[in-house]
């Protein structure tokens, strides 16, 4: 052979090495071959969206920088009037059908959703949200008026617009039928095709305050209903018409006659009735808004999703969702919202705004879970935008978690086509392995909503867990040290409220919920469970089940199988699944500095090592001990994905 013959098989057998690493070579050969395939060229379907208010003309455009779709709407302008809109809209989503992408849409001029615009108000007034005020220096302490001033609906970053009652059933009816009804008159064909999903965005009871808004940023909000500076702010709960009668109804108790044990009393009396008033409105806002939104969305081929305000701060879950799980579960893509690309967020408060979603979709029976991420935070700072780098890492630890949908509020602009491109491409290949795999957290983390409605007591100053009782402080701070604590000693887990426990099968030692099975029970300090909830527990621990208030990590590790640390690392995040009868870890290092160690994994030569930043896979390296050797770069990510096993010991423990 020639110089120039060999220097052709030279380049031949670079580029057949080139493409084996790309498509997994000889390491991944036994890996099936969707698997690879999807690995090798991500369809759009695990690609991610790009958030775009109005719609965009060039949908090839953004096909060509790597995105799966949109989530879009029909431009705010004259919001669901304006014919010309509607008729851009339908030909986007037209566009989108036509060049292979897909869509969600956005249900509301802005946010918070609910209010379709002011349209909802606009039909009849008595539709806005209210509140059930008091205030001990008038003769009648209570008054019931209107929930605006002080709240979210005055204090957000999009708009100051009054807002109406997520547990008024006529007011939620007037928002689906000017908001999804018309949505469907006009793109009907499109519903289970190319449009997937709807995407609703902070919804809330509203009789809460939030506090203000930095006064450089209130200068900046749109004012679309005059806030009236006569209205003080007081200690306030939400209130409907029907409430008395629904919580005689369900209690055999006057409401009216025991409603200052709402705002004050520390007696057993009124921690009931703190705690029965709570459960009735959760079950309200669950039955009347997201699930009434879920039950169209299934009448329409179509999926329900989006998220819901401050999931990290969990002494305001009451005061905004009665349950934030219960109304996560309502939907079948449930969301979270992370507004920061900085992945050192995971092992602070992030963690805890995944696990919520990723706990409501496989505590039943679901798995997709979205994601609204952005580098908002530092964009505020003026620390933006943020490196691909991080968003692949901000990526990697959500899908760690159970993430499976990302819907992007990044600017294109700020990026090169390359750099958008080779983002959507790192999260296509996580979906790639991830997307039909099955999250497989052992362990459960009491999620003590019951507790927190006992404590809850209104103020009329800014909510902070500093103005409650020192109780619902110290369940606080030990839920988020848990948590923190589980998610920086890779322990994989999920949150289950005290209606979980009580309807959970309990047998052998193991807590099954949907199709999860749970071998250790985590629960913060000065928790009580409700009795339904405390006989499972009690079931669960004489048959050998463990059962902590205080985290025992190594006794909570040896639940695993593969995937603990030889060396400690708080800035790793693992997260578990399985998939096909193999198991596999998702190794994400949030941290500045590179990893070097190794991880737990049962034959662990035979296992494969997958990179989503270059597309390589490879046989992961083994030491002598049969432990993984992991060298994880600062930012980086690797799936590691186990050898074929038999159904029952890959799905051991599972009912």
């Amino acid at each position: 052979m020639n110089r120039s013959g060999i220097r052709l098989m030279a380049v031949f057998l670079a580029v057949c090495l080139a493409c084996g690493a790309a498509a997994g070579g000889p390491a991944a050969s036994d890996l099936p071959a969707e698997w690879l395939s999807a690995w090798r060229d991500p369809g759009v379907g695990l690609r991610p969206l790009q958030i775009v208010h109005g719609v965009p003309a060039a949908m090839q455009e953004l096909k060509d920088l790597g995105l799966g779709g949109i989530v879009c709407n029909v431009a705010f302008g004259d919001y669901l009037r304006s014919e010309a809109n509607w008729r851009a809209c339908v030909a986007a989503v037209e566009a989108c059908a036509k060049v292979g992408l897909r869509v969600w849409i956005y249900d509301e001029d802005g946010y918070p959703s609910g209010a379709a615009g002011g349209l909802v108000l606009e039909e009849n007034p008595a539709f806005e949200a209210l509140a059930l005020a008091y205030d001990p220096s008038r003769a009648d302490p209570f008054v019931i008026r209107t929930s605006y001033e002080h709240t979210h609906a005055s204090n957000n970053y999009y708009a100051a617009r009054r807002y109406p009652n997520l547990i008024d059933e006529a007011a939620v009816a007037r928002f689906m039928h000017v908001t999804h009804d018309a949505y469907y008159q006009r793109l009907a064909p499109h519903f289970g095709q190319t449009i997937e999903a709807f995407f609703t965005d902070e919804p809330s009871l509203m009789a809460v305050n939030i506090g203000p808004l930095p006064e450089d940023v209130r200068k900046q909000v749109r004012v679309v209903d005059p806030l009236d500076p006569n209205v003080s702010p007081l200690p306030s709960v939400p209130w409907v018409a029907d409430l008395p009668e629904l919580y005689d109804q369900r209690y055999g108790q006057d409401l009216l006659a025991v409603r200052k044990s709402l705002f004050e009393g520390d007696t057993e009396a009124d921690r009931q009735v703190r705690r029965q008033y709570w459960s009735l409105v959760t079950d309200l806002l669950a039955q009347r808004y997201f699930g009434r939104i879920a039950r169209w969305a299934q009448a329409h081929s179509v999926a329900s999703s989006g998220h819901i305000l401050w999931e990290e701060m969990l002494a305001h879950h009451p005061a905004l969702e009665g349950n934030t799980l219960k109304m996560l579960g309502c939907m079948d893509i449930p969301g979270l919202d992370m507004l920061s690309s900085n992945p050192e967020a995971a092992i602070h408060t992030g963690w805890l705004t995944a696990a919520l979603p990723a706990s409501a979709a496989i505590l039943n029976g679901r798995r997709r879970v979205m994601t609204e991420v952005s580098d908002f935070s530092e964009t505020m700072a003026q620390q933006g935008p943020a490196s691909v780098a991080d968003m692949c890492a901000t990526a990697a630890w959500q899908a760690a978690l159970g993430v499976t949908e990302f819907t992007l509020y990044y600017d294109r602009r700020q990026r090169t086509a390359e750099q958008y491109q080779s983002y959507c491409t790192f999260v296509g290949r996580l979906n790639a392995l991830l997307h039909d795999a099955q999250p497989a957290p052992r362990v459960l983390l009491y999620y003590p909503i019951a507790d927190l409605w006992s404590e809850y007591k209104p103020v009329a100053a800014k909510l902070t867990v500093e103005t409650q009782s020192q109780r619902m402080r110290d369940i606080v701070a030990s839920f988020i040290s848990l948590g923190q604590r589980m998610t920086r000693s890779q322990i994989s887990f999920a949150l289950a409220d005290h209606e979980m426990l009580a309807a959970a099968r309990v047998q052998d030692g193991r807590v099954c919920i949907a199709d999860h099975t749970f071998d250790g029970l985590v629960f913060p300090a000065r928790a009580e469970l409700p009795p339904s909830a405390s006989r499972q527990v009690e079931r669960f621990e004489s048959g050998g089940g463990d059962v902590l208030r205080a985290v025992d990590v190594k006794r909570l590790k040896a639940v695993y199988e593969s995937g603990s640390l030889g060396e400690p690392a708080e800035r790793i995040i693992v997260g578990r699944f399985l998939r096909g009868g193999r198991s596999m870890n998702v190794v994400v290092n949030v941290g500045a500095d590179a990893y070097h160690g190794t991880m737990t994994a049962p034959d662990a030569a035979r296992w494969i090592a997958a990179d989503p930043a270059t597309g390589t896979m490879e046989r992961a390296a083994s030491d002598e001990r049969g432990r993984i050797v992991l060298s994880v770069p600062p930012r980086g990510t690797l799936i590691f994905v186990g050898p074929a096993r038999p159904y029952s010991a890959a799905f051991e423990g599972a009912s």
